[in-house]
């Protein structure tokens, strides 16, 4: 592995333990056990198909745009996760805070970052104010999906640019 490999991986493992490790609290396990359903393909895909079956206008056509980039960011997870079978991190590190029933597939991406952002981001250029809910929100997903072991920093900005690239180009289409 070259010097620069080596050294992404020492430092990204380092990012992976301070969040996994360092930070560790009652109420953050609350916190992120609960943030981490809302990427959750129950939660992302149960509430734009509410808001599509229910909604009108810019909210409708938002939904349904969330529906076309979570559907269209999960082609490429689903082709990535079996082309690199990254081990998930706790599996790697038997140090590793873990939360109940961990995932047993490939690491590498996200699916839970990919596809929060695939469906916010619609959302976000419908109602822009939202943006300072939903960001949030979006990066805490990705933060919680480290601190249960279940990602290394690198699976989750995968899954990030992944979902924002996937919502960028059902936007752009749509017009």
């Amino acid at each position: 592995m070259s010097k620069v490999a080596l050294w992404l991986q020492r430092h990204e493992y380092r990012m992976f333990r301070f969040v996994n490790r360092r930070i560790q609290h009652t109420l953050l396990d609350v916190f992120f056990a609960a943030v981490t359903r809302l990427g959750g393909a129950a939660a992302t895909i149960a509430t734009s198909l509410l808001l599509a079956a229910f909604g009108h206008g810019m909210l409708r056509t938002a939904a349904l745009q969330s529906l076309v980039a979570l559907a269209a960011s999960h082609i490429p997870v689903a082709v990535m996760k079996r082309a690199y079978p990254r081990q998930r991190p706790y599996l790697v590190f038997p140090d590793t805070v873990i939360c109940k029933n961990p995932l047993k597939d490939h690491s590498f991406p996200s699916g839970h970052t990919t596809a929060v952002f695939s469906s916010v981001l619609p959302y976000m250029y419908a109602f822009p104010v939202l943006g300072f809910a939903l960001l949030p929100l979006a990066v805490a997903v990705g933060v919680s999906r480290m601190y249960l072991g279940l990602h290394y920093p690198s699976d989750v900005a995968a899954g990030c640019l992944l979902g924002t690239a996937a919502a960028l180009v059902t936007i752009a289409s749509w017009m």
